[in-house]
């Protein structure tokens, strides 16, 4: 059999780890500095996944909005996510189980996140160990997801086209994005949203848990 999958790019939060706890905290730690509303952790799932401005901008219903405090608030919750970002995160149940499978099929492996690069790294290092061939945050200058730039860039390092790779996430901005970059966009229901959302723009593939990844790759490469 001719294995046309040659990595696979994962998400992260949502997908590798169940960040919400810690960014609940870091959201309600600047509610209550600067007294906007607290938000709940269900409150967070629904909003989280565009970025920390956006998350931000969502969790005050938009309303510091190009005033100078939002600035402020952004910051604070900056500060106490650097410290505290892996007090209550953990891996998802059999996630590194997969990605350590992959690896020994001689399959390359991937982050792309919109998650901060050195918050990223360390969360994804501490959970899994040192198991990706990249780990690609957010970077000055260079859209976020669903926009496939970083996406593509990380191929170009892999040295694989698109149609070689999984994209594989929890969310809308995922499904996106895979489908923009090329790739085969995998959707999972394990994160943070559900499988009618990853239906409704475009997923044909979806998993309820990691070791059907293994399944799904079959099935790309048996369709050639």
């Amino acid at each position: 059999m001719f294995n046309l999958i040659k990595a696979v790019i994962f998400d992260l939060d949502g997908t590798i780890a169940n960040t919400l706890y810690d960014l609940t905290d870091a959201v309600n730690h600047a509610a209550e500095k600067f007294g906007f509303k607290k938000r709940t952790v269900e409150e967070i799932r629904i909003i989280v996944g565009n970025g920390m401005r956006n998350l931000i901008e969502r969790a005050t219903d938009g309303a510091y909005n190009g005033q100078p405090v939002f600035e402020d608030i952004l910051a604070t919750f900056k500060a106490y996510y650097d410290i505290h970002f892996c007090d209550k995160t953990v891996a998802y149940d059999g996630i590194c189980d997969l990605i350590n499978e992959l690896r020994a099929r001689g399959i390359k492996t991937a982050v792309v996140t919109n998650k901060d690069q050195g918050v990223s790294r360390i969360i994804v290092n501490t959970l899994c160990g040192n198991v990706f061939d990249i780990i690609c945050g957010k970077v000055d200058g260079v859209p976020a997801k669903p926009d496939p730039t970083s996406t593509k860039m990380v191929m170009r390092e892999l040295g694989v086209r698109p149609e070689e790779c999984v994209f594989m996430g929890d969310s809308d901005v995922d499904i996106k994005t895979g489908i923009a970059s090329g790739a085969h966009a995998v959707g999972e229901t394990w994160g943070f949203r559900d499988r009618e959302l990853l239906l409704s723009v475009g997923a044909k593939n979806i998993i309820d848990h990691p070791s059907e990844l293994l399944g799904i790759i079959g099935k790309i490469n048996n369709e050639l």
